[in-house]
């Protein structure tokens, strides 16, 4: 029932009193008996019966087909309470249903944990029974805002890979279970899983992620989703601790961003390349250097920070839950005084129109995006938009964009562990001047011949890294944008700050 839940906190971060669904109509979300702007699509019968799950129960099921209303409570779990739900049939001759899920006005009773033999005197129907919306736990610690706890299962499976120091563990239900270590995937644990028993309740329908606090890993991501209708999990395993820029292996003089009072810094990287780990980092440190208020939009939230002996505050909004979405958390933002934004993912025209918008009006913002390079992020963000407001838009980018670090994460040679490769693109009239008119294309060259500014071209990086011994070539071709520059590195041909030719 993970789109209910979804649907449901939409109410919360609208704060809403009541949802509206039915078979071939729009979900409604409503405050007070007014509806809240929202455009949501249509759901058919078959997609309705699937987001209510085992809240259409037998019981609930009979009473439509007589056609006799039915209501009970619902338990959507700690982080969302109680509601009212009533189900109502469709007059004779029109097909399907509707329900009204409603925040009670007054203290609701417990929800039933068995069914009752007593029918209801309102309609002839029990009252419906819903499982709990919470998976069993192990008891790990305090959880951070916004997390839960794992069951023993997936407490197993996370113990195993944490001695194997894997990133990632990949299960379907019935197969065995696999993980990802220094980029490889290995097998974990053979033999059939449950991914019920790992999630420690029915699996959701479509889709769901969370954060979770593991008492082996830490804390984790994870993504829970159909294929071919077979539920399947895929978690992200976090570092305890978030990383120095040190320790993860970036330029030492990617600290200075932090000192920056405004403008619009852009992590960008495939997925899988440590673009959140980066952005975590550099907030952590930032944190500590500054007096600073660091709001985040994450989708969900990863990493907790530490701002013990710092006057720095932090508040993080998962997606979702304390809000609906990026563009509506980017808009509240600029409400909330914050110095700092961290945006865990720029994905549409609108959250990045607003992300611009905040890093002009003074504020210092640091997104994620997924691209190669950081020629590419330009135009990745440029083509959200449509012909006529692009050229708008690259003078906005022009004057607000700070840096742009590209980065990959590739096997080290010695066979453990991973190093990180990383193109640095930093505003300068040049860079500036060739956004605003369009040439990112020739970017490269800025790359190239101002090395002095602490740019970096990634195929210089590459190079590097291969001439210590830390990466194999053949690694260092498959990752770079380049390949015929990345040999012109490696043949000593470009060592100087000219650019190529």
């Amino acid at each position: 029932m993970s789109a209910l839940v979804s649907l449901l906190r939409l109410v919360e971060a609208q704060q809403a009193d009541e949802l509206r669904l039915g078979v071939a109509r729009a979900p409604l979300v409503l405050s007070q008996g007014v509806p809240k702007n929202l455009t949501l699509a249509e759901t058919g019968e078959m997609v309705l019966r699937q987001m209510l799950g085992s809240l259409l129960s037998p019981e609930v099921e009979a009473c439509l087909a007589r056609g006799a209303p039915f209501s009970g409570p619902y338990d959507a779990g700690p982080a969302l309470g109680l509601y009212r739900a009533a189900f109502s049939p469709r007059p004779q001759g029109e097909p399907g249903f509707d329900v009204v899920l409603t925040r009670p006005v007054e203290p609701a009773p417990e929800p039933l944990q068995t069914p009752v033999s007593a029918p209801s005197k309102a309609s002839g129907c029990p009252p419906f029974v819903t499982p709990s919306a919470t998976p069993a736990r192990v008891e790990s610690g305090p959880a951070p805002a916004g997390a839960t706890r794992v069951t023993p299962a997936l407490e197993a499976l996370l113990s195993r890979a944490a001695q194997l120091r894997a990133s990632d563990v990949h299960v379907r239900h019935g197969e065995p279970a696999f993980a990802r270590v220094d980029g490889r995937l290995t097998l974990l644990e053979a033999g059939e899983h449950d991914v019920r028993e790992l999630l420690g309740a029915d699996v959701a329908q479509h889709s769901a992620d969370a954060s979770l606090v593991s008492a082996s890993s830490g804390r984790i991501r994870l993504h829970a989703f159909l294929v071919g209708g077979v539920p399947a999990l895929a978690v992200r395993v976090l570092p305890k601790t978030i990383p120095s820029l040190a320790e993860l292996g970036l330029p030492p003089d990617l600290k200075d961003l932090v000192a920056l009072p405004n403008g619009l810094v852009l992590l960008t990287g495939p997925a899988g390349s440590g673009k959140s780990t980066t952005a975590a980092s550099l907030c952590q440190e930032l944190i500590r250097q500054r007096s600073a208020m660091l709001l985040t939009l994450e989708d969900p939230i990863e990493y907790a920070f530490d701002t013990s002996g710092t006057s720095s505050v932090v508040r993080q909004r998962q997606i979702g839950l304390d809000v609906g979405d990026y563009a509506t958390g980017l808009r509240d933002a600029l409400r909330e005084d914050p110095d700092v934004l961290l945006v865990g993912e720029m994905r549409d025209a609108e959250s990045i129109s607003l992300a611009l918008t905040a890093a002009e009006t003074g504020h210092l913002v640091i997104g994620t995006l997924h691209s190669r390079s950081s020629s590419s992020a330009i135009d990745r963000i440029i083509d959200t938009y449509p012909g006529a407001r692009q050229h708008q838009l690259r003078v906005q980018l022009s004057e607000s964009l700070r840096a742009v670090v590209a980065q990959r994460l590739l096997p080290h040679a010695r066979g453990t562990g991973r190093v990180v490769a990383v193109e640095v693109l930093r505003r300068n009239a040049a860079v500036a001047n060739l956004i605003r008119e369009g040439k990112t294309p020739q970017l490269i060259s800025v790359l190239q011949s101002s090395r002095k500014e602490g740019m970096v071209l990634l195929e210089r990086s590459l190079s590097e890294l291969c001439r210590a011994g830390t990466v194999d070539e053949r690694h260092a071709f498959a990752a770079a944008n380049d390949p015929d520059s990345l040999t012109e590195y490696l043949r000593g041909r470009s060592h100087t700050d000219e650019p190529r030719r």
